[in-house]
């Protein structure tokens, strides 16, 4: 009598699993079966923000659903990374989001990293200079730095603060050089560049699609490129390592921009995804938004997207904890 009930319980548990797996297929199947909500790190308008919504208008053609593009700014990106976390782990809420995570943890904003996302698509990453204003006296970058050995803390760096593209440019620079500087920091890229315009402060370090008409137009100038080689679109600029061969050890480098959902999400959903925006992404129409805002498109996912990002949160930590950054 044990036995049979026994056999008949574990009948029943097989049939219980087969009912699920059959569940869980017709889920994947018919999925996308409502919209797709986007949440993007950054307020509207912003670099992230204008990458993500024509990707997200493409994508939808191939899903045959909505993607609904929402801002969630605040706390350097974490306020959106948390929600997304929070969300049912089902496919249907996903981050738009920038390099900002990797560094969570390390600069104390939160416990979450990229570690608890699956990367859906790396859209691509951006070069960076080291601008100036148009009658500076600096020629090159290598002024910049004998100034300040030449005088310490002489030389006024703005930034965005702590965690900011250029706080983290300068404990690159303060790691290969010892160049200390003056940081003095501003609510946005555009008001640090403004304190570049004014005089307020010498130099700071400006995205090429940010910094390129100021260049254009002569009143800002692009002493050097944080890259192994000149960027095209200004390649009369150097890249750092003509000055500095050692920099090259964290090169390449740049802010990258890519979509995730949380970890644990259904494998052929996230393939789903993945596929969906690596098909927008390809199309000319989206190859020459990237184009425009001078993004050296990546195209990656899965295991090659995540060792990108692996790489540089290694490097990037590694900068800062060599130039002290991280206990200042």
């Amino acid at each position: 009598m044990k036995k049979s009930i026994a056999i008949i319980i574990i009948i029943l548990a097989g049939a219980m699993n087969v009912v699920l797996c059959a569940c869980n297929d017709k889920t994947t199947s018919v999925f996308p079966a409502k919209n797709i909500n986007c949440i993007v790190q950054w307020g509207a308008g912003g670099g992230t923000d204008s990458l993500m919504r024509p990707l997200a208008t493409l994508a939808e053609q191939e899903l045959s659903s909505a993607l609904v593009v929402q801002n969630m700014p605040g706390a350097t990106g974490s306020i959106a990374a948390q929600y997304v976390y929070d969300a049912p782990i089902d496919g249907y809420t996903l981050l738009m989001s920038a390099e900002n995570p990797t560094l969570y943890q390390a600069l104390g904003i939160s416990e979450l990293t990229y570690a608890d996302f699956d990367c859906l698509f790396l859209i691509g990453d951006e070069t960076v200079g080291i601008v100036v204003k148009k009658d500076a006296a600096f020629i090159s970058f290598t002024d910049i730095v004998q100034a300040v050995q030449d005088k310490p803390n002489s030389i006024k760096l703005s930034t965005t603060g702590k965690g900011g593209l250029p706080w983290e440019v300068g404990a690159f620079i303060q790691d290969v050089t010892g160049a200390k500087f003056n940081q003095i920091p501003y609510d946005s890229d555009a008001s640090a560049r403004n304190a570049v315009l004014s005089g307020e402060c010498d130099f700071t370090i400006c995205k090429v699609q940010s910094g390129l008409e100021y260049h254009r137009e002569g009143t800002l100038k692009f002493l050097c490129m944080f890259s192994l080689e000149p960027v095209e679109i200004l390649n009369e600029v150097p890249a750092i390592i003509e000055e500095y061969p050692e920099f090259a050890r964290y090169l390449p480098w740049g802010p990258f921009y890519g979509v995730f959902v949380k970890q644990g999400t259904d494998l052929a959903i996230c393939q789903k995804l993945s596929s969906a925006l690596a098909t927008a992404a390809a199309t000319p129409f989206y190859q020459e938004v990237l184009t425009n805002y001078n993004i050296n498109y990546l195209g990656l996912s899965g295991l090659a997207a995540r060792e990108y990002i692996e790489t540089w949160q290694t490097n990037t930590v590694q900068a800062l904890e060599n130039s002290g950054a991280l206990t200042r």
